[in-house]
């Protein structure tokens, strides 16, 4: 998807606290040692600079503040869930706001923006539009291939992460990428007979007197 326009240090110095409790060093460890697949997968998802440093922080907070401050039993698995999660709520806001916008546009009170290069317009619809259906799937499918596509992860880590099997996964991205590909391409619409319309049969002469 989009390239990384901001290096992981800087996630980190913008989205870390400066100070921490001692008894909480773990989570800084933690967030160090998984930190740049993080922000991988979650460039991925999002896109979008300030998207990525929100989700980073949210994850960060999220882990320090679990279950009364204290340790999840699998740290990795925990992390990337919340990531994930976090930047699909992000996504799915972001696809209200775009629905409302096209809406607007629809209604002619927003212009077109014709100063970019329709290639790069097209590019950037594809990449958003694919991040919207990501966003629709379902848990389970979404899970997968956000980790598997979007991470980079294994099959195997997908597997330790998710509590299934390695076949599991590999049936779930399998759905997934079917599901995605119907409502990235929807098959056109069937022509109708002569003399029908969308809501019917359509009688021209009686059209016609109107």
């Amino acid at each position: 998807m989009s390239g990384k326009a901001i290096s992981y240090g800087q996630i980190w110095d913008f989205a870390v606290p400066k100070t921490v409790d001692e008894s909480q060093r773990w989570v800084l460890s933690a967030m160090q040692r998984y930190g740049q697949e993080l922000v991988t997968m979650l460039w991925r998802i999002l896109g979008n600079e300030q998207d990525v440093c929100d989700a980073y922080q949210n994850t960060f907070l999220r882990l320090a503040h679990y279950e009364d401050r204290g340790k999840p039993e699998h740290i990795k698995a925990y992390i990337f869930r919340s990531a994930s999660n976090a930047a699909i709520s992000m996504l799915r806001h972001r696809a209200l706001k775009q629905k409302r916008l096209s809406q607007c546009r629809r209604a002619g009170t927003t212009s077109r923006d014709v100063s970019s290069p329709a290639n790069e317009l097209d590019s950037k619809y594809l990449q958003e539009t694919l991040r919207c259906c990501i966003a629709q799937l379902p848990e389970h499918l979404r899970n997968v291939i956000t980790l598997r596509d979007l991470a980079e992860l294994s099959y195997a880590q997908i597997g330790r992460i998710l509590g299934i099997s390695s076949a599991t996964a590999r049936v779930y991205r399998c759905k997934a990428i079917q599901l995605l590909s119907v409502w990235m391409n929807p098959a056109p619409r069937p022509a109708l007979p002569k003399g029908w319309s969308r809501r019917g049969w359509v009688n021209k002469e009686k059209e016609e007197r109107k």
